[in-house]
This record gives C-alpha cells, structure tokens and sequence, in this order.
C-alpha cells in the first residue's frame, strides 16, 4: 500500500469512528477506554513530530544522514493486562504508526538508540557478535512528586494539585537553569508524566552522546536530597559557602517560593507537628526549644505562618554560629530543592514514557511544559482522553477534512508549542551539526589526497 493509499483509508476510518457523548467514560472518574485510545491513536497522535524528533535529521536526503539511525531506536509498548513488549524497532513513520493504531499501547517508552537493531540482537548473539549495545540516548531526568511526600500535606502518593505543583515547577525552573547555563545544553524538552510528575529530555548531540559515567556525574550535580525517613536533615549543604549551583537555586528559585508559596499551600507553621518537623532540623536543640516554647506561648493569638516563619529566620540569622545561620538554607533545601530519580538519569538503556501518550490511571495526555511558565502549568487540566473524545465529537468531520484532526482541540496548543519551540529549533541545530560535521570530513578527506 502507497503512503498516499494508506491517508485515503485513514480519512475513510476517521470518519466513521464516532463515538457518542452518551457513552464516554466520566471525566471525574478518569476512566481508560480501549476504544477511546483508538480513536485517539487514530486521530490525534502526532506520529510525524515523534518520527522527526526521533531521527534527529537523518530522516532526509543529505549525505551525511544515517539512514539505519531510526531503526535502531527502541520503542517498548505495554498493551492491555500489562502486556510488555520490549525492544521494538520501525524503519519509517508509516511502520511506527501502523504498529501503534494495531497494538494500541495502553504506554509508549522511548529507550536508546543501539549499535544494532534492537529487533534483531538475537540474530547478532547467535552469531556471536556481541555488538548490541545502546550507542545514543538523551540525557533525562525524572522528577516524581511522590519523594516529596513527607515536606507536602495538600496530597500524598500519586495524587497531585496546585497546592503542591509548585514543587514541580522549582524543579523545572532549578534543572532547566542549570542544563543551560552550567553544561551549555539547549534543545531541552520537559513533559508532564500525566500524572505525578515530570520528565526532562535533554537532547543536544553532545549530550546523547555522553557515556554512564558522564551521566552518574551530572545527576551527581544535582544531588542534595539525603532522603530516608530516620534522616532529620534531608538537605546535604557542605564547605563554607554554597556552592554557585546551589547559592543560585537558593536565590532566584527556592527562597521565594518557599515564602511565597510553600508555607501558605502546605500551611507549614500553622499545626505544631508539622512546625516541629522544621525545628528539628535546627542543631542546636536549646534554639529549637525556645521557639517552640515561644509559639506555644502565643498559641491562642493569631499569629500568621509568615511572623512565625520571619521570627525563626531573626533567631537564626542573628546568631554568630556559622552552623546555626545555614539552618535557614537547610531548612528551604530540604522543603524545596529537586529530588530527582538518579537511576534514570544515570543509565543510558533507561526507558522513558514517550510525550502525548495517554496515562492509563488519569486519562491525562503527557503535555509539554513551557519551562518561563511552569509555575502557572495546572496539571488537573491538561487533556484528558474523555475531553479530547468530546472535543472531536464536537467537531465532526470537519477536522478530518482539514487533515489536522488535533486542531480546534485541548492539544492544539500542546502540539504547535512542541513544534514551535522544541522541534524546529532542534532540526535546525541538528541540520547545522550534520554540515559541520561532513564539511570537516570532506575538507580532512582532500587533505589527505593532497598529502599524496
């Protein structure tokens, strides 16, 4: 079948897959419908964006271009009753997106690029090669709100609201910073998991390219959360100053939304068990009584989380010991700083959920995320399955006629964003690196005919 045969049959199956509004799933209960994810995959699933982004420029007709690059990328699905499908592998676009509308993949993950296909390993193994190895893979990082949970009140596990999407939104704004200013990195993705979380996709050349070592030490950089439950200090700030990393973070990030934000949503000082928490991370214990025994004091007054916060910060930032003035940044540290899942960073052969996928608990599409405006991103409002079912129900066959079925829909503005400012800026960097690299070639090559 002829590319332009298969979008004739497609526009035919578009238009008779209608799904009426009376039998969508609630949106409030967020059900996931098989059918419902087929007409997504059908109809709005930007497999072109995915297959470009993806091929990274060598997806054209220059000479440098690898023509074997997308076909050792891997693609894992999980199907129906968790069904996992490793080590997936496509040639073109069309074979991505006939195995995606057949299988309908309840989650799609990206893994990296290998030195063979990933479908054929086995064949090299029989013949002894021992070759398969992942050669690429973007830089990522995973951000859960789930290891935020003992600094949160508002939700725990996987529920997530605006009260604690501010601890995402430092993340973004803390690593994003970092990414460019510290390591020189500028085509960076971030995407709302769909659920509880964040994913970044660093995806420079030179960073794809990084080894695990490199990697162990970038995820290293940002490695200030101690973790565990024993652990009163959960901030690990050493040497006499702050390090530029974290004095940076401290004064353009996490100060301000830690007093702007995080003691009002999470009402920090206003139950004394959770102020406790706060008070045991000052060292010297004697301090720590006297405030306690002073807010005690004024226990019936209505004395705001702000004063309390202000007079903790008077106490502890007039005293000559050096220890008990960083307690007001071990203190924003530990309520504020990223906690990323090092293991995923790390590794090269790490999977990653693919954008635009559908969550299968919330029915929430995984968006991009504008990183100047992250702070204002509401994840309970992304676009959900059911949402996107009514939207095209809405619009009819008029969508299917413009050949742009996500317009007038919630992805529109999601889809043209990561076009915008992701993609085409990303082609244009890897389009430029390809000229660069076969000019060097061409002009080391007639360097060395002339040498004879």
């Amino acid at each position: 079948m002829t590319k332009e045969e298969h979008n004739d049959e497609r526009v035919d199956m578009l238009i008779d897959v209608h799904v009426p509004l009376d039998q969508q799933p609630n949106q409030a209960s967020h059900e996931f419908s098989y059918d419902f994810l087929k007409v997504y995959y059908g109809k709005l699933f930007p497999y072109s964006d995915i297959f470009r982004w993806m091929s990274y420029g060598n997806d054209g007709k220059h000479p440098a271009c690898d023509a074997s690059y997308f076909s050792r990328r891997e693609f894992s699905f999980t199907l129906e009753n968790d069904v996992y499908l490793r080590f997936q592998s496509f040639k073109s676009e069309f074979e991505l997106e006939n195995s995606i509308k057949e299988k309908c993949p309840h989650k799609i993950d990206i893994g990296p690029v290998y030195s063979v296909d990933p479908s054929k390993r086995h064949a090299y193994a029989q013949a002894g090669n021992n070759v398969f190895t992942p050669v690429e893979r973007e830089l990522i990082f995973d951000i859960d709100i789930t290891e935020y949970d003992d600094v949160r009140y508002c939700c725990s596990g996987s529920d997530i609201c605006l009260n604690c999407w501010p601890l995402m939104a430092i993340a973004i704004k803390v690593i994003d910073t970092a990414l460019r200013d510290d390591f020189g990195f500028n085509q960076i993705l971030w995407v709302y998991s769909g659920r509880r979380g964040v994913h970044c996709w660093v995806c420079d050349g030179r960073a794809r390219r990084l080894s695990n070592e490199v990697r162990s030490s970038i995820a290293d950089y940002f490695h200030v959360y101690k973790g565990g439950e024993n652990s009163l200090k959960k901030a690990s700030l050493t040497g006499l100053a702050l390090h530029p990393l974290l004095a940076r973070a401290y004064t353009d990030v996490l100060l301000d939304y830690f007093e702007r934000k995080l003691i009002h949503n999470q009402r920090l000082f206003s139950l004394e068990e959770r102020y406790q928490k706060i008070l045991d991370i000052i060292s010297d214990k004697s301090v720590a009584s006297e405030i306690h025994e002073k807010w005690q004091g004024n226990k019936r007054s209505s004395v705001s989380e702000e004063v309390r916060w202000d007079q903790l910060k008077s106490v502890l930032q007039s005293t000559k010991h050096k220890g008990l003035r960083r307690c007001v940044e071990e203190i924003v540290f530990t309520y504020t700083f990223p906690r990323i899942d090092m293991e995923v960073s790390k590794h090269m052969n790490h999977l990653l959920k693919a954008p635009f996928c559908v969550h299968p608990k919330t029915g929430r599409v995984c968006v991009p995320i504008d990183p100047k405006y992250c702070e204002d991103f509401d994840p309970t409002s992304v676009p959900t399955l059911s949402m996107l079912i009514e939207e095209l129900n809405a619009g009819g066959a008029r969508m299917v006629v413009e050949n742009a079925e996500w317009e007038g829909t919630s992805l529109d503005q999601s889809i043209r964003f990561f076009r915008s400012s992701f993609l085409q800026p990303l082609m244009k960097s890897c389009k430029d690196e390809m000229e660069s690299s076969y000019n060097a070639k061409i002009q080391q090559s007639n360097k060395s005919s002339l040498s004879w």
